[in-house]
């Protein structure tokens, strides 16, 4: 670690590992859970998503310091019917549970072609990719989706309901990684949103709308106001369809229901997420087939090929952040 001339704090990549591990077990994680979660906030450090890594610190450690969220959890696993998996989180947060769910799933998708984990009383507030990496690199086809505090207004409305409910989907192949994509219901992740905020940049025009529903392109106003779905109504369909399988289908709160009941410390509220895994079975080749002629079109690249590409980079320069946030997490 060192400080930068303009102020900021450079860090190796190697470096943020036991910086995470040893923040999440002073705020009141036990080793298995810190490395889970720290697990997931160096990946994305690595991929360059840095609205999902570092930058997220704050927020789990808030958590666990208020009590909301259990740093000693230990995730338990049923099996209700043949093709569905059961997963109490047991207040933790998500990582161990994605954990110690990948492999039996991906086991019963394999066996049965399909199945089904319903995640709940979890805490979930990483990338989403990851958890659908994990089950692509057993061998099958992962879809997960989660909801959040409201962020989103429903087709035709102006005030917050859904969350920005995102959507994973990952591809298994043949002696490559995964093809992959994480994306949002809404026009960008409410991180990045809340990054512009922190850096005083300007959104570009269409991301959100102000208190009074009027567009705007400063963050700030966004926060306080509702994001706007990807593509309008067809957007909004999908953030009501997350709402419906990461919460009504499996018991969850619903995001407005989890905003209501959560202590607002900074961290992310109680929810649910709904994963699918299916047996690609014959369809890799396919798949190759479909790959192969989508490259052959200038400009074009495979989902989740932009953020590995940034890997040797950040390997390379290190990570820059605030220094406010680094005595955060050093607290």
């Amino acid at each position: 670690m060192k400080t930068l001339e303009n102020g900021s704090i450079h860090l190796e990549l190697d470096e943020v590992m036991p910086v995470v591990v040893d923040a999440l077990k002073r705020a009141g994680c036990n080793d298995e859970n810190a490395q889970a979660v720290a697990t997931c906030i160096y990946e994305a450090e690595r991929h360059g998503a840095h609205s999902h890594g570092l930058f997220r610190m704050p927020g789990y450690l808030a958590s666990l310091k208020s009590g909301k969220v259990n740093g000693e959890a230990s995730p338990k696993i049923l099996t209700p019917k043949p093709s569905v998996l059961s997963v109490d989180g047991d207040g933790g947060y998500a990582p161990l549970a994605h954990r110690k769910l990948a492999k039996p799933l991906a086991g019963m998708a394999k066996t049965q072609g399909v199945a089904i984990a319903a995640l709940t009383n979890t805490f979930h507030f990483a990338a989403l990719w990851q958890e659908t990496e994990m089950l692509a690199q057993e061998g099958v086809v992962g879809l997960a989706c989660t909801s959040f505090k409201p962020a989103l207004p429903p087709a035709g409305g102006s005030k917050p309901l859904y969350g920005t409910n995102p959507i994973a989907f990952s591809w298994p192949r043949e002696g490559k990684e995964p093809l992959s994509f994480d994306q949002a219901s809404a026009v960008m992740a409410r991180g990045e949103v809340m990054i512009a905020a922190r850096e005083g940049h300007a959104l570009e025009p269409g991301v959100g709308i102000d208190e009074n529903g009027n567009a705007t392109t400063d963050p700030n106003e966004v926060l306080k106001g509702a994001m706007l779905p990807y593509g309008g109504y067809k957007g909004a369909s999908i953030a009501m369809m997350v709402e419906l399988l990461a919460g009504s289908l499996i018991g969850e709160h619903l995001s407005f229901e989890a905003a209501a009941q959560d202590n607002n410390d900074g961290g992310p509220p109680r929810g649910g997420e709904f994963i699918l895994a299916l047996d690609p079975a014959g369809g890799l080749a396919s798949a190759e087939g479909l790959f192969a002629k989508m490259l052959e079109q200038n400009g074009t690249r495979l989902p989740g090929d932009g953020r590995r590409a940034k890997r040797s980079k950040v390997i390379a320069d290190g990570i820059q952040i605030p220094v406010d946030l680094y005595e955060k997490i050093t607290f």
